[in-house]
């Protein structure tokens, strides 16, 4: 195995770098070593060179036990060790000295020396997995909304306080250099961001797991606001040196596009694939550290690899274009999350790129089975994939196509395969977000795998129409295939036959799918094949990281820090909720948050906010059901209020700044002009002189994971609003609970869940119930009722042109008073309003507010991801915990 990290290069053989299948020679990154430049060292030597008396070090030879050990030591943790190993990446890596250090230098030394002990730990776990045959979890998923790595990792490695030391006596402060960091444009919303707190379970409960995603060059975009509106502009995230990933060149797979099949006339089922389209996937491997283990799990992400798509003798022709056409081709599969597809050139640029995500992880994933020597039978006793969504859902017809054509198995040996090995989490209850693919598309695309997908469908209808005969109508409405114009393949459809489980992501969306969308599926497969599965987040991340005051006083009532990986233990400070210096502490906790908050808002916006008014958040992507649009009507509505009022009773009033943030998918045009109201109603209402600090509006630009881990510490109140039974579950109000924030929101989606746990009396719930939507629907669409006052004095002021001109809004409007009103806004308002009012009331009781918050925390031990993975692990993936230890390596 060849190590090369910049600045020092050489052989090392390793245990596991066994001859295999093309592509997988090296599953492990060799760890760079803090040597001087261009020296190589042995295990020995490197631990006396570290320990300060180094001899001469030797060129490891073949075979060099002494050497391999290295892997299983562990750097030391002093100052000295760590200052050195930062000063060795400063001058070696980057070209620095301590005398021209800047603090972006400083953040890239001292990262690239945390990934060298991280390297370490993730040797050793994939050494011992491979060594063992480990049963592992696959979790793909299109995105993963990890965030910043730094701190993270300095937490996991429990080494923050020694490199603020190291960086502090260089003149830094570390709080300064973690900011130097840019998030990983790698997801968007809750999708990416459950991804990511999953695979963090997975190494911190020790489960053999790794993430399967895309590497995006440019993320979705880097949101601007410009004039009011959403502005998209590329998120050049790799601009400067990523620490956290590692290119793998020398595991890559070619995949097909388009072409054309070649009949196998000795099998009626397998064909040859010939196409001249074909690129090669290139892994990228991020290392995810585990808290309070020496398991390290990986994330590998796919980019394509485009050198040989340079045509040289159209570049000496003078086709410079057409010379590089190749490559922008191959590039652009990986450039954006979820391009646009309103066109039909997007929508083909979706398909591939959700292709070569499913064709890449499944070669790699049989490649690493292979390498065990078992036979195909046991594939599933040590492979499980998880479906996160349908954005994956390729795999399944990919997967058969390997088995079948490649591997040569018979069409029932491999389907049996196929259904073992995979699980499906489906995210939706809206049937309009179901993912299908025009049967043109897909078959100009994927040929084979459209016959594929049509054989599949054809032996299941045969199936079901022996349990249910002369029932063509269910035939119709349980096919993968729809009959529309043109047909549709219903990727949801898909999953579901293709998988063994199915789970939905909190209990009344589980309830709903079974009853609706997947009703059919139900009958004719049982029901116990559809289960629930409650979302949940990193405590890590969104507790000890993102809110270190409280996470101190936690840990200071549990008696130590355990509760980070046990989050039941939370619920020690129950017991503190009446103790008079335990609430003035956790008060001031919450208060130092807002502050943060507060700095944070005025240096992203300008806009300056009181810490002491109460802070009501929504900050979510921006959709219509999430009903963005109804909130900032009442804050409309809130405005006009104050503004009738005289000087004496407005003073009166509760301040409060209300904050948005999230983004509109770039094709969403509804979703960018509540996004212009926001901005235009924050326009006027924070420059009204009358209004001052009794009501501010805010809207912070370009909502990532880091501004998160900002907002959601200071919120008194979030809001989580969706029409009742269109949230499967959310996982931000999850987080905001655990922070000691409090919800506002639907009977929909986690809240319920919430609300069992913590307390009806902790949380404002308004609104229509979900078994009550279909009929409000039902009537809105055949009657136009007269809004509520509120609701009508909100209209009032936007058609006065109180917020700029009244006709760019107009449609919005008319979405409630023309359009049926599908998301119920005028149904809900006057409750949401009645629920704002007890929010009021409830928050200028001092005492009581800070009780609610504490027993928000105290009770929310439930939606812990570590409990999500640890059912995913007993009842679909059949795993076991694996810690790492050394001496069993």
């Amino acid at each position: 195995m060849t190590l090369d990290n910049g600045y020092f290069s050489t052989t090392i053989p390793l245990s596991t770098a066994k001859a295999t299948t093309p592509g997988v020679q090296s599953d492990v990154p060799v760890a760079t070593l803090p040597t001087p430049l261009k020296r190589v060292v042995s295990g020995a030597a490197l631990k006396e060179l570290l320990a300060g008396s180094a001899g001469q070090p030797k060129t490891p030879s073949h075979g060099d036990a002494e050497f391999r050990d290295y892997t299983h030591y562990e750097l030391p943790r002093d100052l000295v060790t760590i200052k050195n190993t930062v000063i060795m990446h400063l001058s070696a890596t980057f070209l620095r000295t301590p005398s021209s250090i800047d603090s972006a230098h400083a953040y890239l030394a001292s990262a690239f020396a945390v990934r060298d002990r991280l390297l370490q730990r993730w040797n050793l776990t994939n050494e011992y997995h491979d060594r063992i045959n480990a049963k592992r979890i696959y979790y793909m998923s299109l995105e993963f909304l990890i965030g910043r790595t730094f701190d993270n990792a300095l937490l996991a490695l429990n080494l923050r306080e020694e490199y603020s030391k190291v960086l502090g006596k260089v003149g830094f402060k570390l709080e300064d250099i973690i900011d130097e960091e840019r998030d990983a444009a790698l997801g968007n919303g809750g999708l990416g961001r459950l991804a990511a707190c999953y695979v963090d379970s997975m190494a911190c409960k020790d489960y053999p797991g790794w993430g399967y995603g895309l590497r995006y060059k440019y993320g979705m975009f880097q949101q601007q606001i410009i004039n009011g509106y959403q502005v998209e502009a590329p998120d050049c995230w790799l601009d400067t040196p990523n620490p956290w990933e590692f290119p793998r060149p020398d595991v890559t797979y070619p995949v097909k596009f388009y072409g054309h099949l070649v009949h196998d006339p000795t099998n009626p089922r397998r064909f040859k694939w010939e196409s001249d389209v074909v690129y090669d996937a290139m892994a990228f491997d991020v290392p995810v550290p585990g808290y309070g283990t020496k398991n390290v799990g990986n994330i590998r992400l796919w980019s394509c690899k485009t050198n040989h798509l340079f045509d040289l003798n159209k570049f000496n022709s003078g086709d410079y274009a057409g010379a590089t056409g190749g490559q922008v081709a191959a590039q652009v599969l990986t450039d954006v999350l979820y391009p646009n597809d309103n066109t039909n050139e997007g929508k083909e640029l979706r398909l591939r790129q959700e292709y070569l995500f499913c064709s890449a992880t499944l070669q790699d994933i049989i490649a690493r089975f292979k390498k065990t020597g078992k036979p195909w039978v046991e594939m599933p006793d040590l492979v499980a994939i998880q479906l996160n969504d349908t954005h994956p859902t390729l795999g399944v017809p990919e997967l058969m196509r390997i088995l079948i054509d490649e591997e040569g198995l018979e069409w029932d040996a491999a389907w049996d395969i196929t259904k073992r090995v995979f699980a499906f989490t489906n995210h939706t209850i809206l049937p309009e977000a179901m993912e299908k693919w025009p049967v043109p598309m897909l078959d100009k695309i994927l040929p084979r795998h459209m016959g594929i997908i049509y054989d599949i469908n054809l032996f299941f209808l045969q199936e079901v129409e022996k349990l249910y005969p002369n029932d063509r109508d269910l035939l119709r409405r349980i096919s993968v295939i729809e009959e529309s114009n043109p047909q549709q393949v219903r990727m949801a459809y898909l999953a579901c036959v293709g998988s063994h489980k199915v789970n939905g992501v909190a209990a009344i969306h589980s309830d709903i799918i079974k009853q609706t969308i997947f009703s059919d599926f139900v009958k004719v497969q049982g029901e116990d094949k559809f289960i629930n599965k409650t979302n949940g987040v990193s405590p890590r991340r969104w507790m000890n990281e993102c809110n270190p005051a409280m996470s101190a006083l936690i840990t200071e009532v549990v008696g130590d820090s355990s509760w980070i990986n046990e989050l039941t233990k939370i619920k020690a400070i129950e017991a503190k909720v009446d103790d008079a210096d335990f609430r003035e502490r956790w008060w001031a906790a919450k208060q130092q948050a807002k502050a943060h908050l507060a700095e944070y808002i005025l240096s992203t916006t300008g806009i300056k906010v009181n810490p002491n008014a109460l802070f009501d958040i929504q900050v979510k992507r921006i959709h219509e059901y999430k009903r963005q649009f109804m909130n900032i009507l009442s804050v409309i509505h809130r405005y006009g209020q104050l503004k009738k009022m005289s000087a004496e009773e407005r003073a009166k009033q509760l301040h409060r700044v209300v904050i948005f943030a999230g983004k509109a998918a770039s094709g969403y045009w509804v979703a960018k002009q509540v996004i212009k109201l926001i901005n235009s109603v924050a326009e006027v209402i924070n420059n009204d002189e009358e209004i001052g600090d009794v009501l501010k509006v805010v809207f912070i630009p370009d909502y990532s994971v880091t501004a998160a881990e900002s907002i959601i510490p200071a919120s008194d109140i979030s809001q989580h609003i969706s029409t009742a039974g269109t949230e499967a579950s959310g996982t931000s109000n999850m987080k905001f609970c655990l922070n000691g924030g409090i919800i506002l929101g639907t009977v929909d989606g986690a809240n319920i869940e919430i609300g069992e746990e913590v307390g009806e009396e902790n949380i404002f719930f308004f609104g229509c119930l979900a078994h009550e939507v279909e009929d409000f629907r039902h009537y809105l669409r055949f009657h136009q009722p007269k809004p509520d006052e509120a609701l009508q004095a909100a209209f009032d002021l936007i058609q006065a042109g109180t917020f700029g001109e009244a006709h760019i809004f107009q449609p919005l409007i008319d979405s409630i008073l023309r359009g049926g009103d599908v998301y119920l806004l005028s149904v809900d308002f006057p409750s949401y309003i009645q629920a704002h009012q007890a929010v009021e009331e409830a928050y200028r009781d001092h005492d009581e507010w800070i009780t609610k918050s504490i027993l928000n925390v105290a009770r929310m031990s439930k939606f812990s991801s570590d409990r999500s993975i640890q059912e995913y692990a007993e009842e679909v993936w059949n795993i076991e915990p694996l810690p790492v230890d050394n001496s069993k390596v």
